[in-house]
């Protein structure tokens, strides 16, 4: 065999056991008549020791001809190791070695492998399969690893059953783009990689499966931004004959469980609030709870002075920073400047301070008076020694700029503490969003999503008031799950699409598999989907998911290890029925 024992797991207790181990070197410390190795594999590392005295020539020979990330393998003596290392669970011990051969030689790689590296992001993406072995990433896919555990034992435990669906399916046109796979078969037709099972999970439903899971694989063709991958997973959940209670209760009771048993973390309260709340006291549908800074709407305290750029500005909205009135001129300055790049658009911001004495001192003191900042103060919830930040604009433009503002300085303060958790339920979002470009609406959730209750026959006359029966579960300022019940009738389907600018020919050619299907006995139905990636990195006490997966692509959506994607040859382009565009 190849190793009696993992590097990590002797101690004390195994002295004078004789061993066998395997695994890369790590570090070589060569005195010339004794030569310590330490070895490394997934489990840890433990000390080798050659000595000429005890060692043979042979064995000193080639110990002495190793290099970093050599594939070794040694049989041994435990021994009591004279210069203890406390940090390390092997460190009361190190290994007399008697045989030792080389699996395996190795390039000196181009990173540390070490917990700190000196290797860029780029360079350890490149060799990911090196990073893999510094333990930070190792120990993260292992994490992953409990988390995707949990997740499947406590949905069985629930009598939910796993099933596999296609990854070769149709194109639709809602939603982000299709990645599309042409069939060599049917020549000029192609197949699209599943943006979610949502189609079939629903299908499942009708088959009365009742309970359905799955830890699946997604993918969309979307514009990339920092942290997001065109391929990612998802926990697909899809239950039948239940209401939207049904399945906050269930999915709570999983992220519970999650906290609980990964983090040792117990949560009680998983308040709700409604997505117009969200908006209003936090600027965005996923607000972070976990500190308050929320919203004051100062229309009224500030549109009745000579200052014009409240007076016409459709909002003008503030926070109040906890101990803010301690920055200095600079580190204001610093903050207006911050939200005045382009990333986040504000023309500029008005600040009061809230001093300990109970006065104010404001950068438009020439048209406000300390009544005028004492009503900002109250409407906002400052107390003296805090420090009120106002941005005006355009309504949806200002809330998503303060929003901003608001997470930045709560990094700065040290006010998202990862170790702390805030779940949030956000309901009640818009069933329809009007789209300027289009000049028509569109599913806010997807097309399958069903109105509240009683709010069906709004979409004759006021659809963009319409409120779907739709829920998202945020974490710690995170959108890490998203579900509705839904529409389970072919009538109130086709009246979705025919609002959603369906033509009946077009309903019928993208989906009529699912309207015909409904026609036989649908059962309500409803269901979530948890993002894994951003739910692992973030009870991991993260928010980049790229550290939690194995093999990831950068933010140009290329997997530089493999150098993907790539061109084919001709004899593939023409066996598919394609033809390269040649660029001029």
């Amino acid at each position: 065999m190849y190793r009696t024992h993992s590097n990590g797991e002797l101690n004390a207790s195994h002295i004078n056991t004789q061993v066998t181990l395997a695994g890369w070197v790590q570090k070589i410390r060569n005195k010339g008549f004794m030569i310590w190795v330490d070895l490394r594999d997934r489990y840890g590392i433990t000390q080798l020791i050659f000595d000429e005295e005890r060692t043979s020539k042979e064995v000193m020979e080639i110990a002495s001809q190793l290099g970093r990330e050599f594939v070794i393998q040694i049989d041994g003596t435990v021994i009591e190791r004279e210069s203890k290392n406390p940090n390390m669970p092997t460190g009361d011990i190190e290994i007399l070695v008697k045989n030792i051969t080389v699996l395996n030689k190795s390039l000196t790689p181009p990173f540390t492998i070490e917990n700190e590296t000196d290797g860029g992001e780029d360079l350890r993406m490149k060799y990911r399969y090196l990073d893999i072995r510094r333990k930070p990433v190792r120990e993260n896919l292992v994490f992953r690893h409990k988390v995707t555990m949990a997740v499947r034992n406590y949905l069985s435990e629930k009598n939910f059953v796993e099933v596999e669906t296609p990854y070769l399916i149709k194109s639709t046109p809602e939603g982000a783009r299709d990645f599309v796979v042409p069939s060599r078969m049917n020549e000029g037709q192609f197949y699209a990689l599943p943006q979610s099972p949502q189609t079939f999970k629903q299908l499942l439903m009708v088959g009365g499966m009742d309970k359905y899971f799955q830890i699946v694989k997604c993918f969309r063709d979307e514009d990339l931004r920092a942290d997001r991958q065109p391929e990612f997973t998802q926990i697909d959940c899809e239950m039948a004959f239940v209401e939207q209670e049904d399945i906050l209760n269930t999915f709570e009771g999983l992220t519970r469980h999650l906290l609980k048993e990964i983090n040792g973390v117990g949560v009680s309260e998983f308040p709700r609030m409604t997505y117009d709340e969200a908006m209003r006291k936090y600027g965005n549908d996923k607000p972070d709870i976990r500190f308050g800074m929320e919203f004051g709407e100062l229309n009224a305290a500030t549109q009745h002075k000579d200052f014009n750029v409240f007076n016409q500005a459709e909002l003008v909205v503030g926070i109040a920073v906890p101990g803010g009135n301690s920055f200095t001129r600079k580190e204001i300055d610093a903050l207006i400047d911050w939200v005045k790049r382009p990333q986040i658009g504000a023309m500029g911001m008005v600040y009061c301070r809230y001093n300990e004495d109970g006065s104010f001192k404001s950068s438009v003191d020439k048209f406000y008076d300390q009544e005028d900042l004492q009503r900002w103060a109250a409407i906002t919830g400052a107390k003296p020694g805090d420090l009120i930040c106002v941005l005006s604009g355009e309504a949806h433009k200002v809330r998503s700029q303060l929003s901003a503002l608001r997470m930045e300085l709560a990094q700065r303060l040290g006010l998202r503490d990862p170790k702390v958790f805030a779940p949030l339920w956000v309901v009640d979002f818009p069933l329809l969003e009007w789209d300027e470009e289009s000049q028509r609406y569109h599913a806010m959730h997807h097309p399958f999503t069903s109105p509240k209750p009683g709010q069906l026959e709004l979409l004759e006359t006021d659809p963009g008031a319409v409120k779907a029966n739709a829920y998202d579960l945020v974490l710690n300022g995170n959108e890490i799950g998203g579900g509705s019940i839904r529409i389970h009738d072919k009538e109130t389907q086709s009246l979705m699409f025919d609002y959603l600018g369906f033509t009946p020919q077009e309903a019928k050619a993208q989906f009529g598999f699912l309207m015909d299907a409904f026609q036989y006995g649908a059962p309500p139905h409803g269901g979530i989907a948890f993002g894994l990636d951003r739910l692992v990195a973030i009870l991991g006490g993260q928010e980049t998911i790229r550290d939690f997966i194995a093999f990831p692509k950068n933010n140009a959506g290329r997997d530089v290890m493999i150098d993907a994607p790539a061109p084919i040859d001709t004899a593939q382009l023409e066996e598919l029925s394609l033809q390269l565009k040649i660029k001029d």
